[in-house]
């Protein structure tokens, strides 16, 4: 192993060494608390464009195994750990992950104090950074320098499918639904195709004459990578199918619909990234524990008669509008995530469609919030 550097943009420096492919990459840095799931956060194409920092104090414990990936290539610029596993266990492992992070080109530090980093990530935003191996910290901290900014990236058209494909449901079929690629994960695709859904996938550029020709009995936004307001073609296509064909969006899928009904979005300081983030049903007063991935969220304040509310002390439902006009019908704030306070979920009864800012598939992550798939059916048999 050899000696290794990262250097964010604001010039801070943390040693380590690498422990995946030779040289040096650049990427938005963010931390991510989950305990388990690496192999599926590597792989996750809302990760382009990022090095991730995970905060569990050991990773690769259990290897990899192809099974787990989400996508057919690993989609983040980098991952930081404070300790790689020199031994993996488990029956379904093929390889260690120090061998899968060499394998398939990923640069990766380890050693690296992760809770300072983590704690400068928290304080300063996350920020672009350049590490790697053979370089010193005048060359990383140039390139940091250089590194563009999350804000303002059209990643999700990077890392969209290229061509429409059809995935067949893998129990008996009861309908058929067309899936915005966005940055698909395959474990999504997964949760729709096991309850008797046939997925037509399509590219995140097609447009809502395209989707319908496919007579859809509802439409799926997926998540995906950076930031939503540049994803135009995207949104203009929502305005276009809303009303006219149910729709579920997730994550990045949320933002691009809360975009299409008006709202704006605004960048976290350092987004939500891991497993265990609570979020609140404003309606039931249940809480799920939920995986997210994400550093953008919708605004339903700028489509709101007043202001938003100072915060001050705990979370509670007056920081959100609990319902907005817009020019679709009403929209109503469905779930809040309790740790920050923001939109987690919102509804547009009128024009059948609905979204959660969190991932419901999990992978990596608990299942509490599986059944929000099953509400997408129920929205298709009503609609």
């Amino acid at each position: 192993m050899k000696p290794a550097l990262l250097v964010t943009a604001d010039r801070a420096a943390f040693k380590g060494v690498g422990v995946g492919a030779d040289g040096a990459t650049i990427g938005e840095v963010v931390f991510n608390t989950a305990m388990t799931g690496y192999q599926e956060v590597l792989t996750d194409p809302s990760y382009a464009g990022q090095v991730v920092v995970m905060t569990s104090a050991h990773i690769g414990n259990y290897g990899v195994t192809a099974a787990d990936d989400q996508a057919g290539e690993v989609a983040a610029a980098g991952m930081v750990m404070r300790s790689l596993a020199g031994t993996y266990s488990s029956w379904r492992a093929e390889r260690s992950l120090a061998e899968e992070l060499a394998i398939r080109g990923v640069v990766a530090l380890a050693e690296v104090d992760t809770r300072r980093l983590t704690r400068h990530i928290r304080l300063n935003g996350a920020m672009p950074v350049a590490m790697g191996t053979d370089l010193d910290q005048a060359e990383l901290a140039a390139m940091a320098a250089t590194a563009s900014p999350m804000t303002g990236q059209a990643l999700a058209y990077r890392v969209s499918t290229r061509h429409a494909y059809t995935v067949p449901a893998s129990a008996p079929q009861i309908g058929r639904v067309v899936a915005i690629d966005l940055g698909l994960k395959r474990d999504i695709l997964g949760q729709l195709t096991a309850r008797g859904l046939e997925v037509a996938v399509v590219p995140a550029t097609t447009s809502a004459g395209e989707i319908l020709l496919q007579n859809p009995d509802g439409v799926f936004i997926s998540n995906g990578p950076g930031d939503p307001e540049p994803l135009t073609e995207t949104v203009s296509t929502l305005r276009d199918l809303l009303g006219r064909v149910p729709i579920f969006g997730i994550c990045l899928g949320h933002q691009v619909l809360g975009l299409a009904l008006g709202a704006t979005t605004y960048k976290l300081p350092f987004g939500h990234h891991g497993g265990n983030h609570p979020v609140r049903n404003l309606k039931t007063g249940a809480v799920a524990i939920t995986s997210q991935n994400h550093g953008f969220a919708v605004d339903l304040w700028s489509v709101a008669p007043g202001d938003a509310p100072e915060s001050s002390g705990l979370v509670d439902s007056s920081m959100l509008p609990a319902k907005v006009e817009t020019s679709f019908g009403a929209v109503e704030a469905t779930h809040q995530n309790l740790n920050d306070g923001t939109l987690e979920g919102m509804r547009a009864h009128e024009s059948h469609a609905f979204s959660v800012q969190y991932h419901p598939e999990a992978a990596p992550g608990p299942h509490d919030a599986t059944g929000l798939f099953d509400d997408f059916l129920d929205l298709m048999d009503h609609a």
